[in-house]
């Protein structure tokens, strides 16, 4: 153990029985409980804890008071068959919540090398981040989902339990996916996604509401999105339309814009909707 990690034990606790490699930077308060093992490439912030048998790999950096529960395994090779042993990294924000199972995979070289996770994210048991994914605040994973490589999650975006996400597939923020959804289309913002495959089902009005939206925000929005997914004209004329007549309505045109950027997928529509993109 090196003089840092002594310190760290001094102000934390390291049981006997982890194995912590020499070049591991620990901070002050890092708790690591029985049979855990921490690589000579990673970092755990202040207060981070390891409660047992968790296993931190690769060029991982895990923030502050981030608490990493049994058998979860953390930034070890990507599960992408291109990759060649490049040094990738992932990083993992400040307060987040990482249960039994889960795997979170570092980047790969096609992917821009890293995955990124933001602050006070929550993955529950047997979750899954495969490489080069990046994730907002706040996004709840909840058992057994899985995102597959180059996924975008917004902020404040909740996954139900069993849903998947195709490779290179954006969800906005405040999104909610339902149980057991296949998403192969990007969802927009405050929208959410029902089914396998997944369809366009609304705004997420519960979302919406518990998270303090003003009711003629939401009552906006709502209108909003009758006029993006009517049968009238093409998406592209609709997205102008609606940006015209919402000009001051910010959680508006974050849908637009969401839209306008575009990406690897098409956008999800309702299931009436004949519209598969942009």
């Amino acid at each position: 153990m090196t003089r840092q990690q002594e310190g760290a034990a001094l102000s934390g606790t390291i049981h006997p029985s982890s194995v912590i490699e020499a070049g591991a930077r620990l901070g002050a308060g890092v708790t690591i409980g029985p049979f855990c093992h921490v690589g000579a490439q990673a970092e755990l912030g202040e207060g981070v804890e390891l409660l047992s048998h968790a296993a931190v790999a690769g060029r991982t950096n895990i923030g502050a008071r981030t608490r990493i529960f049994p058998f979860a395994s953390i930034g070890h090779q990507p599960q992408d068959l291109k990759y060649k042993g490049e040094p990738s990294t992932l990083r993992i924000g400040a307060d987040c919540l990482i249960r039994e199972g889960v795997t979170i995979n570092p980047g790969t070289e096609g992917g821009g090398m890293a995955t990124v996770i933001g602050d006070k994210c929550v993955f529950l048991a047997n979750s899954h981040v495969a490489h080069d994914c990046r994730l907002g605040n706040n996004v709840i994973l909840s058992n057994n989902v899985m995102l597959a490589g180059h996924t975008r999650i917004g902020h404040f975006v909740i996954l139900g339990g069993g849903s998947a996400v195709q490779q290179f597939v954006r969800v906005g923020d405040h999104a909610f996916i339902g149980g057991l959804a296949g998403v192969d289309h990007d969802v927009i913002p405050y929208g959410m996604a029902l089914g396998n495959r997944a369809y366009l089902a609304g705004l997420n009005l519960v979302g919406l509401k518990r998270r303090g939206f003003a009711r003629e925000a939401i009552h906006d929005l709502r209108r909003a999105y009758r006029l993006l997914f009517a049968e009238e004209g093409t998406l592209k004329e609709r997205v102008e339309d609606v940006a015209e007549e919402f000009s001051s309505h910010p959680q508006v045109h974050e849908i637009l814009d969401f839209i306008r950027e575009g990406g690897d997928r098409a956008i999800l529509t309702p299931r009436e909707s004949k519209d598969t993109a942009a």
